[in-house]
């Protein structure tokens, strides 16, 4: 999948793997000599990848999308002590092991998808000693599993009660300390943040990047999710990685992406099970050139949703995009979202993470829901 056609497919074609990384790829009657596997025809990817998840906490929350249900919004459910802060409650209440045992069968979900790289963010702690700990687990299971675990510190994700509306002192006392600490014991890779009405405001956010900024970490951030604060212009502002959600994105916010090269990482679980009606600006955005990045954001509240293939579907279905699109936001874009630039593709000298297929063409891995065709899973050019 990295030639000139639709969605760069190669027919009749081979991939040559020597260790963990592709050596070459081509026409099949060109491929070098050597051991070969017959893989039948079917179809092969890069491994998927899921760029923004929260697999690792305590709890469930079932009980808020029966409020939902009955009326509730997200914003109310929030605010009486629901939402996030209801997940803080049980994740503080878990153990390390715990929360490890918890996480693996939604890693485990998402690896039976395809999936190969998984980024796994912390938020759910809101203290420092829980947020060490989400981040520990997260780096145990890429020692459980042959996969790829990417973390992200996100400790402001919410202000905990004991900080109501005090914010800023929240920052002071416990967040910058929690990422310090983190960042010394080797736990982050990058930097997230909650910029919303519910949450941190930009001039709060920027405190958290500058200080992501001074320990030499990327950042990304939740934004223009429930409105519009400005959030993916000051995410880009920081060289952001990516501006996640969107939904309520303006024309500012995504000509200051394009410039930095920000990625769009588009969450349609989200916007699914809060019942939103305003979609993210998906015509726009592609008009300007952003590149777009498909995840699951599985989570406990807000997208307890399992399934790489099924966000794929829903990506195209209700925001359409294209399968191509789609693809890419789950292979090449998610990568990027991820500041990673040794897989997404099929080329040379990129890890041998491939994704087989019970598939005769990419697009059929955005058209069915609640049907998966992975035939098998190359990861680290070992099957």
């Amino acid at each position: 999948m990295d030639g000139a056609a639709p969605y760069g497919l190669i027919p009749d074609a081979a991939i040559a793997v020597e260790g963990r990384r592709i050596a070459w790829v081509g026409p099949r009657p060109d491929a070098p000599k050597g051991d070969s596997v017959d893989l039948g025809g079917r179809l092969v990817t890069p491994s998927l990848i899921d760029c923004h998840t929260h697999i690792v906490h305590g709890g469930h929350r079932a009980g808020e999308f029966e409020q939902r249900l009955l009326g509730a919004s997200y914003e109310e459910i929030a605010r009486a002590g629901g939402g996030i802060i209801s997940t803080v409650r049980a994740t503080r209440a878990a153990t390390v092991d715990e929360l490890v045992a918890s996480a693996l069968p939604r890693l485990d979900a998402l690896i039976a998808d395809g999936v190969a790289t998984v980024e796994v963010k912390s938020g759910y702690g809101l203290d420092i000693d829980t947020e060490l700990n989400m981040l520990r687990a997260a780096r145990r299971l890429a020692t459980l599993r042959p996969v790829t675990i990417r973390t992200t510190f996100l400790g402001a994700h919410a202000v905990p009660p004991d900080y109501k509306d005090r914010a800023d002192a929240y920052l002071t006392e416990v967040c910058l300390p929690a990422l310090a600490a983190a960042h010394a014991e080797g736990l982050v890779d990058a930097v997230d943040g909650f910029c919303e009405g519910i949450a941190f405001s930009p001039a709060q956010i920027a405190r958290v990047f500058d200080a992501a900024k001074a320990l030499g970490l990327p950042v990304k951030l939740h934004a223009e999710q429930l409105s519009n604060l400005h959030g993916a212009a000051l995410a880009a502002s920081y060289g952001a990685l990516s501006a996640d959600h969107l939904e309520y994105l303006d024309d500012a916010g995504i000509a200051a992406m394009a410039r930095a090269g920000t990625v769009a990482t588009i969450l349609p679980g989200a916007f699914y099970a809060i019942r939103e009606t305003k979609a993210p600006p998906i015509a726009a955005l592609r008009a300007a050139g952003v590149p777009m990045a498909v995840s699951t954001d599985m989570n406990p509240g807000t997208s307890p949703m399992g399934s790489v293939l099924l966000a794929m579907n829903m990506a195209c279905t209700l925001f359409r995009l294209t399968p191509e699109e789609a693809l890419k936001g789950t292979t090449i874009n998610a990568a990027r979202a991820l500041g990673l630039t040794d897989r997404g593709r099929l080329a040379p000298g990129l890890r041998a993470d491939l994704a087989v297929w019970n598939a005769e063409t990419p697009a059929e891995l955005s058209y069915r829901f609640g049907f998966n065709p992975l035939h098998s899973l190359i990861l680290g050019g070992k099957a």
